[in-house]
């Protein structure tokens, strides 16, 4: 009797239920598969993703269409995020990411440009530092700095947001007090969220502030 309900139980846990769902591309971009990877492409620009072996895609007139043949924990969360890649893919060739980060100097005076030729944000005088601090971005990222705002613009989401995380990180104060050494530069605004501008922040919303950030 107990075998018996075990197997009901696993067997209605592997049931197969397909997901499946259609994302239509609009017209001026054109998309392809080849082997493990599909492409999207508008005007020069191409973006690619590598398939998840759990996920079957499919591409019919200008439509993605992505299957998969199980309805478990696991396959509902790496098809959700495939879904939310390839969206991603259309509006970041339509109309691209953009991050934004300010500049806070608090205790000391720091001056930050962008070296074009190795593709790094130069922090001068960072808490009185003698040594500049180099910063590395990830290839295909644009930057712009104006005044204390730096932006980083990219059709592709994640080279936005990891160069915007490379920058936040390069200028992480270790071992003091955060609450007083605020000195940073720190991100105020992700694609559809703006976090908070710098002059809002005080000493006791800093631990809330730095939890948003990070989010």
């Amino acid at each position: 009797m107990k075998t018996n309900f075990l197997k009901n139980k696993f067997e209605q846990k592997t049931k197969r239920v397909d997901l499946k769902t259609e994302i239509e591309v609009p017209s001026g971009m054109t998309l392809k598969k080849e082997k493990n990877q599909i492409f999207l492409k508008k005007g020069e620009i191409e973006l690619s993703r590598e398939l998840n072996p759990l996920i079957h895609i499919t591409i019919e007139d200008n439509k993605f269409i992505i299957e998969s043949k199980k309805e478990t924990k696991k396959n509902k969360k790496i098809f959700g995020s495939f879904e939310a890649h390839i969206k991603n893919m259309i509006r970041g060739l339509d109309k691209g990411f953009l991050y934004r980060l300010q500049v806070a100097n608090v205790h000391f005076p720091m001056t930050v440009s962008y070296d074009k030729s190795k593709h790094e944000i130069v922090v001068k005088n960072f808490l009185g530092e003698k040594t500049d601090r180099r910063i590395s971005l990830v290839q295909g990222v644009e930057v712009k700095i104006e005044k204390d705002i730096i932006e980083l613009r990219s059709e592709n989401k994640e080279i936005a947001g990891q160069s915007a995380a490379n920058i936040e990180k390069g200028t992480k104060v270790i071992n003091k007090d955060r609450r007083i050494y605020q000195d940073g530069i720190y991100i105020i605004e992700k694609p559809g969220r703006e976090i908070l501008q710098w002059k809002d922040i005080t000493p006791n919303s800093w631990e809330q502030i730095h939890t948003n950030i990070q989010d």
